[in-house]
């Protein structure tokens, strides 16, 4: 039975406005009934009526609804709402302004709620304005679902951009997943849906139900600025806590432009987290925290400066690996709350590691929960499949030249690096956004409006994105996946760039582990795979990757595509690295390959983590290890990465002895010497110019026994011979070379 009103104030019968309205009001209940309401505040909340006001509400299924009239110098007066309509529409009249709430029967109960429908306008025309332009860099703020509160009331704000539907509703737990009961308010122009649905919290699950203009009433939708998301296979959006971290990376953050200048030594070790390590329990999916415990450790101890990770925005299919996201905004709900992943990120920050995190705008799958055809129009991508669709990978093309999507997608960047610190962002497949015939064969694509292959609106795309992030975020750096020879990559796009500041060296790639999987005796032929690639190497600020893509689909590990025997196999891989990490450029290692994984990366295991305690598996470890201690500690390896000035050849055309040897150098730093031995033939007294005399010290050997080798060497460095000098230099050593090796030497020794 209902509590007894503290006051009573009449009702008044005439609940329409005014009698020659009827028409208009039963057609408006019509089709509020049939989920057709368009504009449902000109039918729901308050209205004035004579010299008060009056109050409808829409309540299905209720048994009885009751008003609750604040009133400012005497106790609250409840009545009851008169049912206008059997469907469940209420009418009741109160005092012009009084404030109101409502108490609604249900069949378990009774429950105290607030009119969604007596709230005014939510979002400010400033922002409508700037969202229509492309130019809302918050844009988070004010699309999505957000716990606030308006006139003392606590609830969730939803705004939804739909510009085309004929209407829009919230649904969830909270209304039976009604789309009567939530319809919202759109604010023309801008093509935006908004509603406050009071007395709703963190954690509540919902979607929104589109009806497109024909009438259609679409497969529901998850929120495409959501900020959670259901753990999947399930697909709704969540509302989520606010973030209110008080963040403990104060030096990292003060720190973070030179720890990511062009000068750094930068070395990420890539990591897909579901099956980095797999929790002991049997749970699918480690949380952020313990992924925390496990991996901050290993990384520190492995000596990387970067965790980079593979897309953590909400994706619903695992076998994607998070390349086909559906929330652009979410961290996925696998490994825990968005408020548990900021955690990660501090604590990485707090450890001084840097964290970059894979974004993928080049496309998006069409899932039908997702941003497919959204209001039902081709609203994100292109309608035309010769432009919105990718055939490699089924998936769908983001509409680049329209403004909102743009700002959509800009937004979502900005959004990881403000409000989560992420480091960098490295954006998937470019080369596919940078032409229009990616993958395609002739009669499969439309020409730009000059009749050319590129892709002209992603172009601009990405310089405003790499131009936004230059000036709000200038620290934060923006690495392009580019596997073509488009130039000016990380040029900047004042002079006609891009304006990433990294660009991952396919070709080196590709060229290096075609070089390595050569059987030795035939190297020598073929050393011009290693030297082509400085011919380009100072055209673009190049990353050389060593990424998840080159351990998988059946090319096997690493390991494997190396020749020889079981012993050659593990020297030759030590080696591979060594050149790498000599060879100008920040660097990359995907996950298992700093301890040679013997089989393939499968996604749905994890990695092969008894190879760290099998003598050649740890022996690859302990070279990351020296590799990553030597670049960080040797200027000359790192400073000058992308200068003319910081590599001079030294041996590139001994194909007799498949011998390599290069000079690193660094302003005010002392020189490196690399020596790389192709053959499992030693090689003794072989003689390489240095420019000056002295005692260099053999700061590594990738022939060491600490790392599986033979251990030979030169018994921890040589004395340069000041009257002998040859390559062009004054000066030489002579030197023994270890099998299958790396030689760094420098008159500085390692700290």
């Amino acid at each position: 039975m209902p509590t007894p009103p503290s006051a009573d104030i009449s009702n008044n019968a005439d609940i329409s406005n005014n009698k020659a309205d009827a028409p208009l009001l039963r057609a408006a209940i019509d089709e509020l009934a049939a989920g057709r309401c368009r504009d449902p505040f000109a039918l729901l909340g308050r209205h004035k009526d004579k010299r008060g006001d009056v109050v409808r509400v829409f309540y299905p299924d209720a048994q009885e609804v009751r008003l609750v009239v604040i009133r400012p110098k005497s106790a609250p007066a409840e009545k009851a709402m008169q049912r206008i309509d059997p469907r469940g529409v209420y009418a009741a009249t109160l005092p012009r302004g009084y404030p109101y709430h409502l108490r609604v029967l249900w069949a378990d109960g009774w429950q105290e709620v607030h009119d969604p429908y007596s709230f005014g306008m939510l979002i400010g025309d400033l922002d409508l304005h700037l969202f229509s332009e492309g130019r809302h860099h918050d844009l988070d703020r004010v699309l999505g679902a957000h716990l606030m509160e308006i006139d003392g009331v606590i609830g969730v704000r939803f705004a939804v951009w739909a510009p085309n539907a004929l209407r829009v509703s919230v649904i969830g737990d909270f209304n039976i997943w009604d789309g009567r009961r939530h319809p919202m308010r759109l604010r023309h122009g801008a093509g935006i849906w908004e509603l406050f649905i009071p007395d709703l919290g963190p954690g509540a699950r919902y979607k929104y139900e589109i009806m497109a203009a024909d009438g259609t009433v679409l497969p529901a939708k998850a929120d495409p600025f959501a900020f959670a998301a259901e753990f999947p296979p399930a697909t709704a959006s969540v509302v989520a806590e606010p973030m209110t971290r008080e963040w403990e990376d104060d030096v990292w953050m003060a720190t973070r432009h030179d720890a990511q200048d062009l000068s750094a030594f930068i070395s990420c070790y890539e990591v897909h987290t579901p099956s980095w390590r797999r929790p002991w329990d049997g749970r699918s999916y480690a949380s952020w925290d313990e992924l925390a415990d496990g991996l901050i450790p290993y990384v520190l101890e492995s000596g990387f400066s970067h965790i980079e990770l593979l897309p953590v925005t909400e994706y619903p299919f695992s076998g994607s690996w998070g390349y086909q996201p559906l929330s652009l905004f979410a961290p996925t709900s696998r490994h825990g709350s968005p408020a548990d992943f900021a955690r990660f990120v501090d604590r990485c920050h707090q450890a001084g590691l840097g964290v970059i995190m894979d974004w993928v705008p080049a496309h998006f799958p069409a899932d039908i929960h997702g941003l497919a055809q959204f209001d039902g129009t081709h609203l994100y991508e292109h309608a035309d499949p010769l432009e919105g669709y990718h055939q490699d990978w089924h998936t769908l093309i983001y509409n680049y030249g329209r403004n909102e999507v743009m700002n959509f997608l800009i937004a979502s960047a900005l959004f990881w690096l403000r409000q989560f610190h992420i480091d960098g962002l490295r954006v998937d497949a470019v080369a596919s956004m940078l032409y229009r015939d990616y993958s395609r064969k002739p009669g499969q694509w439309k020409p730009n409006v000059y009749g050319g292959r590129e892709n002209l609106e992603a172009v601009a795309f990405l310089r405003e994105l790499s131009g936004v992030m230059r000036a709000l975020h200038p620290s934060a750096m923006l690495i392009a996946e580019e596997s073509t020879a488009w130039p000016g990559v990380t040029a900047a796009p004042e002079t006609g760039g891009l304006g990433f500041r990294f660009k991952w060296n396919m070709g080196w790639m590709h060229d290096t582990l075609r070089f390595m999987s050569r059987d030795p005796l035939w190297r020598g032929f073929h050393m011009n795979d290693v030297t082509f690639g400085m011919i380009y190497a100072y055209s673009e600020h190049f990353l050389l990757p060593l990424s998840h893509d080159e351990v998988v689909h059946g090319k096997g590990s690493l390991l494997s595509r190396m020749p020889g025997d079981d012993w050659q196999r593990h020297a030759n891989l030590r080696l591979c690295y060594a050149m790498m990490w000599a060879w100008p450029g920040k660097k990359l290692l995907f996950m298992g390959g700093e301890f040679a994984q013997h089989g393939e990366w499968r996604h749905e295991g994890e990695l092969e983590w008894a190879r760290l305690s099998e003598p050649f598996g740890r022996g690859v470890f302990e070279t990351v290890k020296a590799l990553n201690h030597v670049g960080r500690a040797l200027p000359a390896l790192h400073a000058g990465d992308y200068s003319y000035d910081g590599f001079g050849w030294l041996i590139a055309d001994d194909t007799a002895n498949c011998v390599f040897a290069w000079m690193r150098y660094a302003p005010d730093a002392a020189p490196v010497l690399i020596v790389l031995n192709m053959t499992p033939l030693p090689r003794t007294e072989y003689r390489i110019g240095v420019p000056h005399g002295g005692f260099w010290h053999e700061v590594l050997n990738t022939d060491a026994a600490i790392f599986g080798g033979s251990n030979l060497g030169n018994a921890g460095g040589v004395m340069a011979d000041e009257g002998f000098g040859t390559h062009g230099l004054p000066c030489s050593v002579s030197l023994t070379l270890p099998p299958l090796a790396a030689l760094y030497l420098s008159p500085a020794a390692l700290p």
